[in-house]
């Protein structure tokens, strides 16, 4: 049986079931990486160019674990783009080339381009050619593809309804993922999934909000027509995928009257970053922070903010209440 890396990190969090199932379907083993480490990210960091965001500099160091597996294949897609009219960060679209000259002992990508901005015959020419590889012929690849959509499709409900796209693969893969129960606040949280729901990279965001009482709502939990809605009343169309996703569900949040405050997840070096965070901030009218992460940021200084936030956000509430009491008693 052959042996399929793919790396625990990037588009892991929104793809995975897809061609985790794909290549099961094919009749291909799949190995993932473990979950990001300190380790992970100094090799990373040690491989990959300075000017890379952490995201990638964190890929890098998966792919190195990956490589030290005697895989067959490494699945490194090219991503242009998910959808149409829509684009991927262009470091996604040279990522392989980054990895063949940065990382050594490679075993052979399988380095798929996914660019379904106009069409997708393309990627389907493309997933044809990669179940040669298993001696899969083309009816079965186009089967084992729609499979692999049914079971992200099924992964994403999961999301919908409360749990982090993390959460909701560990359900998929037959864990048990334990829900905290009677939150005080509920706070909008934004950032690309792949630096949001890694623990490292994010210094375990979502669960620090959790241990301090508040309900997390996330970009999946939001009607992806709402995104698109109030993404639209922008003065013109963003045409990053995420970042019109996170400019979509901000300005939603902000319009919720059940969300008490936004925290924005944002990642040193990242281009899309600095503009969609600063178009984000300046239409927010609810409690809003940004944090800004790289491979230097401590845990403990996030936490502190986190902290100052949820309790600025309490006191406020609690101001609000008590200036409703009557002057009668």
């Amino acid at each position: 049986m052959l042996k399929v890396g793919i790396p625990h990190s990037l588009f892991y969090f929104y793809y995975y079931p897809l061609w985790k199932t794909f290549f099961e379907e094919l009749g291909a083993q799949v190995i993932k990486s473990h979950p990001t480490s300190r380790l992970t990210v100094d090799q990373g960091v040690g491989l990959a160019v300075d000017e890379a965001c952490l995201p990638i500099k964190i890929y890098f160091g998966h792919v190195k674990e990956l490589a030290e597996k005697g895989l067959d294949y490494l699945f490194v897609p090219r991503l242009v783009s998910v959808e149409p009219k829509g684009f991927i960060c262009p470091k996604f679209m040279g990522l392989p080339d980054m990895i063949r000259a940065s990382v050594p002992n490679l075993p052979p990508l399988i380095d798929i381009t996914i660019d379904i901005s106009k069409t997708d015959r393309y990627l389907q020419r493309d997933i044809i050619r990669v179940a040669r590889l298993f001696k899969a012929s083309p009816k079965s690849a186009r089967q084992a593809y729609q499979r692999g959509w049914q079971e992200l499709r099924f992964c994403q409900a999961l999301a919908a309804q409360g749990l982090t796209p993390q959460e909701a693969i560990r359900v998929w893969e037959g864990e048990e993922v334990i829900r905290s129960d009677a939150p005080q606040l509920r706070l909008g949280v934004l950032g690309h999934g792949y630096s949001l729901y890694d623990d490292v990279i994010s210094m375990n965001l979502i669960t620090h909000l959790r241990a301090l009482g508040c309900e997390v709502v996330l970009a999946e939990h939001v009607d992806p027509q709402n995104i698109e809605i109030h993404a639209a009343t922008l003065p013109k169309r963003m045409f990053w995928t995420l970042g019109r996703k996170m400019a979509g569900s901000g300005l939603y949040f902000d319009q919720d009257e059940h969300i008490d405050g936004i925290v924005y997840l944002a990642c040193f070096g990242c281009g899309p970053d600095s503009l969609i965070g600063e178009i984000i901030e300046r239409r927010m009218n609810k409690p809003f922070i940004m944090l800004t992460v790289d491979e230097h940021t401590g845990e403990t200084g996030l936490l502190t903010r986190l902290e100052a936030f949820v309790d600025m956000i309490e006191r406020q509430r609690r101001t609000t209440v008590e200036n409703h009491f009557s002057a009668h008693g």
